[in-house]
């Protein structure tokens, strides 16, 4: 039995890129209209883009509870 192999796709640019790709891959699932051969690497596409969303918002996530500890100083408009 020989080996299928899928090509890599490339890292989405950003949250959004990768929100959208996903929303899209999600969508030709659900409509039932993919071929079996297709099926296993579009979920595993769909499993990558959500891992990627998921690290992006986890970063964001750890970026906000640095802010709300107060270690970046607000910034205060001079009263003149």
């Amino acid at each position: 039995m020989a080996k299928v192999t899928h090509p890599v796709a490339a890292a989405p640019a950003s949250y959004e890129a990768a929100l959208q790709e996903l929303e899209q891959l999600v969508a030709r699932l659900e409509s039932g209209d993919m071929p079996l051969e297709q099926l296993l690497g579009q979920y595993q596409r769909g499993a990558e883009l959500l891992a990627f969303c998921r690290e992006r918002l986890q970063a964001v996530q750890e970026q906000v509870k640095v802010l709300d500890q107060g270690v970046l100083k607000t910034w205060v408009a001079d009263a003149a």
